[in-house]
């Protein structure tokens, strides 16, 4: 059964094939990212993907950055509506699975290897084991922020579909208080996402100019990243403020779904700050929990580096829904 897997966020959408049979296959060389605004509807960039590679899908599974209800999905950051009936007309076949974005990010945590993950703090992460319950956490940065879990129970997964990236961000330290009091005037209620995404550095970089009383600059989260690297002090205090409010959520995530497995950091924009992650901040934060910080302390936190996650956690979605098809 070749499957088109798909990760659709609030800029860029990424196709690929799969291959189901004895487990599932990601074609690496199929893999393709088109900017979402070139499309009218997702059903178009999926017609023109297959298109592109001369290829035809006898299924397929659409994992979204925005919530999932029945057969239809909004992208939060982008005005595309999805409809499972749509995609299915457009590519012929009445298969079609819709589900969160970090739905598809918690399913590839059980295909992920050593060399796709890096450790963000010292504690140090066995590898993933089918055979043993686990709860897992996983969540990042992109256009938005993406929350989900992984439940492994009696040798199968189960993902969790959230929308934990628009829970209210927990200020901890004073310069955080200064923070979300810039946030509040400009936006009323402080989501975490408002800090903890692309936008969200933007919004991090405009509320420290702002508390020193100078001119923010027009920067991309790019450019204020570049300039954090080159030594600019407030495009680094607001790389500093996005690590340890990342690091912060992280670890009251790992609270709130007992994820005493690990946390999994996915996203964009998880490789271009992984230096950043790895500097102390992140992980202060992600340990201070009062009483429970010495069980925090020993929760792995694992910056996702494969290039498709998302891609390869939309087959892993594919193989459990469709493998048993195959048998008919």
């Amino acid at each position: 059964m070749r499957v088109l897997v798909s990760d659709i966020g609030g800029t860029n959408a990424r196709f690929a094939m799969a291959e189901l049979g004895r487990g599932e296959r990601l074609l690496r060389d199929s893999v393709r990212e088109y900017p979402a605004a070139g499309f009218a509807s997702a059903a178009d960039a999926a017609r023109h993907f297959l298109d592109e590679l001369g290829e035809r899908a006898d299924a397929a599974v659409f994992a979204v950055a925005g919530r999932v209800r029945r057969e239809e999905a909004r992208i939060t950051n982008h005005p595309w509506q999805i409809r499972a009936p749509d995609i299915g007309s457009a590519l012929g076949t009445p298969r079609v699975a819709l589900i969160n974005d970090f739905a598809a990010q918690a399913m590839a945590i059980s295909r992920l290897g050593a060399d796709d993950v890096v450790a963000v703090g010292a504690a140090g992460w066995p590898g993933f084991d089918m055979d043993a319950a686990q709860t897992y956490a996983v969540i990042g940065p992109g256009t938005g922020l993406g929350v989900g879990g992984l439940l492994v129970r009696n040798g199968r997964c189960f993902a969790l579909e959230t929308e934990g990236g628009h829970a209210g961000f927990a200020p901890s330290r004073p310069r955080d208080m200064r923070v979300l009091e810039c946030l509040m005037r400009r936006f009323g209620r402080v989501s975490c996402e408002r800090l903890v995404s692309g936008p969200g550095l933007a919004n991090l970089y405009a509320a420290v100019c702002e508390i020193e009383g100078v001119a923010a600059r027009d920067w991309s989260p790019a450019q204020i990243n570049a300039h954090a690297a080159g030594g600019d002090p407030r495009c680094a205090r607001a790389v500093e403020l996005f690590c340890a409010a990342f690091g912060s959520m992280a670890g009251d995530l790992v609270l709130t779904l007992g994820a005493w497995d690990g946390v999994f950091l996915a996203g964009g924009l998880v490789p271009k700050l992984l230096g950043a992650l790895q500097s102390d901040s992140f992980r202060a934060a992600f340990e201070a929990k009062g009483r429970f910080a010495a069980a925090v302390a020993e929760v792995p936190a694992l910056a996702v580096v494969h290039a498709c996650s998302g891609l390869l956690g939309a087959a892993a979605h594919a193989a459990e829904t469709y493998d048993s098809a195959l048998a008919v």
